[in-house]
Formats: structure tokens, C-alpha cells, sequence
């Protein structure tokens, strides 16, 4: 199910605004805490995603919503069902993020590629710690070029360019926390 952008309010994730979402990263929350709970076959996972996309439709009064006040009012919802123990293991999750690194270039600027790794690493970790699994980068090659500050592709760049990768596909072989997964794609 995608949900559509103006019926729901815009969610904030750190310095991110994500709208136009999808509702399979609730569902999945919901599973993990229902299983974390050896509630595996818990089954009303429909009806409180259903019951959280009806709030955000119709009840809920901000055009602009972060992450982690959504997950409280799920515990709420959960706990006014008497679902507690669930209620307790449910973790913040984000939907899939898009993220352009090109504005991380554009603040380190030319020549300031350990600002630029510093800063992306950074912001990464803050959207994992709020949630985040999901990533998918675009940009890499106008940040190689920012940062090299080349009008045109040159081998710098390129070399820059390959940098850059190698140091989002370590990101994403990182160990975190069980069930947590990190799931990249790269626009090259």
C-alpha cells in the first residue's frame, strides 16, 4: 500500500522529510515486536496498521510528524488493546529513505573530502539510530565533482568517485543489532 502524498502528513526523520510512503516498514515493525514477545502469530497487525494509517488520514492535526512521535502513539494504540509486552518491544522503524549526498559535498565544499566523509557518516548514523534501514544514495557522481571542484568528469573524479562507494557499501556491511538489516542501493 503507498500512501499518497497531502492525505498524510509529512515524516520527519532526523533532518529528513519523507512523504509520498509506503506501509509495509509499519507492518514490519509490528512483527518484529510481536515476535520479540514470542507473539510470532500475533494477528491483528492489519487492523493496527490500518487503525495508524486512519489517525494519519483524518486525525492527526501536523502537516509534519516525526518518526519517533508516531511509534509513541502506535505504543498508546497498542497498549489500549491490552497489548502491552508488544507495546514495549515495538522499535521505531523509517520507511525506505532516499538521500542525495550531493548536499553533504556541497557543505564540506572543495577539496574538504574528510568533511564531506565525516558529515555523511554522521547524518548515516543518525537515521539509523532513529530507524532507518532502508537506503537508497543518488548523487555520487555530482558530489565527486563537487568536491574535486571540476567542471567536467576527470580521473579524480572518478577516483573520488570510487571512494565514495567503497565507503557506502562498508556502511551497509556494519554490524548492527538483531532483527535490525541494512538494505542499500546506489545510484551510479
Amino acid at each position: 500500500m503507498i500512501c499518497l502524498v497531502g492525505k498524510l502528513p509529512v515524516l520527519e526523520i532526523g533532518r529528513l522529510q519523507v512523504a509520498g510512503y509506503g506501509t509495509d516498514w509499519i507492518d514490519l515493525a509490528l512483527q518484529r515486536a510481536a515476535e520479540s514477545c514470542n507473539r510470532a502469530d500475533f494477528p491483528f497487525i492489519d487492523d493496527i496498521r490500518d487503525g495508524v494509517l486512519h489517525y494519519l488520514e483524518h486525525k492527526c492535526p501536523w502537516r509534519l510528524l516525526p518518526i519517533e512521535d508516531l511509534f509513541e502513539r502506535m505504543k498508546r494504540m497498542l497498549r489500549r488493546i491490552g497489548c502491552d509486552a508488544i507495546a514495549d518491544q515495538l522499535q521505531p522503524l523509517a520507511p525506505p529513505l532516499t538521500l542525495s549526498i550531493a548536499r553533504a559535498a556541497r557543505e564540506a565544499g572543495n577539496g574538504f573530502e574528510l568533511l564531506f566523509f565525516q558529515t555523511l557518516q554522521d547524518e548515516i548514523e543518525d537515521l539509523r539510530d532513529r530507524g532507518a534501514e532502508e537506503f537508497h544514495f543518488t548523487n555520487i557522481r555530482e558530489s565527486a565533482q563537487v568536491l574535486r571542484g571540476a567542471s567536467r568528469w576527470n580521473r579524480a573524479c572518478e577516483l573520488l568517485h570510487r571512494e565514495i562507494l567503497a565507503f557506502l557499501q562498508n556502511f551497509a556491511q556494519q554490524p548492527i543489532p538483531e532483527p535490525r538489516r541494512i538494505q542499500l542501493t546506489i545510484d551510479l
